[in-house]
């Protein structure tokens, strides 16, 4: 995988772990009240910071932006807190869970087991008005974060377009996020910018592009990315004046943009960076493993399907009266 890292020599983000164990703690099977509103943590963004910055052992050269702490809807009684990276042209956001009192930190990822572990970033990825194939409504939809000048997002998005329709034709829906990595990609989001452009003039377009820059990728260069994007736009039946508007006007940057702030709330650091229903898989996966996590799911969500319909037929106590049923 393609990896932007936020370190020198001396440093690197060090993988997720709790701050605190206060997990363990949590109520998860006792059956209680709806929850009040939660007031919003109080927290002091200076210390919070200098705290991090031991605990993490973040250098001095990155530079940390503190949001203002939002109520999570994921731990109750705790707010969220997005802490944005940044170092040499690279950036990186990580999250918080903070207690009311702004003295507990957890970080991590919180689960209610009566939902989708990966819940919380499931709700955080949108899909609408993205390029996508297979069938709508499908059981696992994929989501890929690529971009368009990574070799190893080549090799995924071969596999995938090669082998996902025609293993589960009817079962999985596939949807790509641009997740260009500029500071050593140099070309990677002007051809986000096109493919975008193409997508808005015909989004079953988009598929020929994709599957074209992937293949072309090795002779394509800052300096010819644009005459080579007009001369295959010509041959697929794409309006190549129109797309040349867009592309020089820079008309579609911002959703570019949209889709890597995304995917960097959403810790993504790497190309190709894989969400199968909500399950983060980072890397270029060969064809068995693909196949068997994506079967694997399949499998999963027929059966979580089974046990909701078996309680909506069964889960309900009758008492039979003279009157009949009540």
């Amino acid at each position: 995988m393609e990896r932007l890292r936020v370190r020198d020599n001396r440093f690197q983000v060090q993988p997720m772990k709790l701050a605190t164990l206060l997990l363990a703690a949590l109520p998860i099977f006792a059956q209680t009240a709806a929850p009040k509103a939660t007031p919003t943590a109080t927290i002091d963004k200076a210390a919070l910071e200098a705290y991090l910055r031991h605990a993490e052992l973040w250098i001095p050269q990155v530079a940390v932006s503190i949001d203002d702490p939002q109520p999570s809807a994921y731990l109750p009684g705790f707010s969220e807190v997005a802490v944005h990276l940044s170092y040499n042209g690279q950036s990186k956001d990580e999250r918080y869970f903070v207690s009311q009192n702004g003295k507990n930190i957890v970080k991590g990822e919180a689960y209610d087991i009566t939902k989708s572990p990966f819940q919380s970033t499931i709700d955080r990825i949108k899909i609408d008005s993205q390029p996508s194939y297979g069938k709508p409504g499908a059981p696992v939809t994929i989501v890929v974060y690529g971009d368009f000048q990574c070799p190893l997002c080549k090799t995924e998005a071969e596999v995938m377009r090669k082998n996902l329709l025609q293993t589960f034709p009817d079962k999985v829906q596939v949807f790509f996020k641009d997740f260009p990595l500029e500071s050593i990609h140099p070309w990677a989001r002007a051809a986000s910018d096109a493919g975008r452009c193409i997508y808005e003039e015909d989004p079953q377009a988009f598929w020929k592009f994709h599957d074209w820059i992937y293949e072309n990728q090795e002779g394509i260069t800052p300096e010819t990315l644009n005459s080579k994007v007009m001369a295959w736009a010509g041959t697929a039946g794409v309006d190549s004046i129109k797309l040349g508007r867009c592309v020089d006007g820079k008309v579609t940057d911002k959703k570019v943009a949209q889709n890597m702030a995304e995917g960097r709330a959403l810790g993504v650091d790497a190309t190709p960076t894989v969400y199968i229903n909500g399950r983060k898989l980072v890397g270029a996966m060969e064809w068995p493993i693909l196949q068997q996590l994506v079967a694997l799911e399949i499998e999963h969500q027929a059966a979580a399907a089974k046990t909701t319909a078996k309680c909506d037929e069964a889960c309900v106590v009758n008492i039979p009266t003279l009157a009949g049923k009540k």
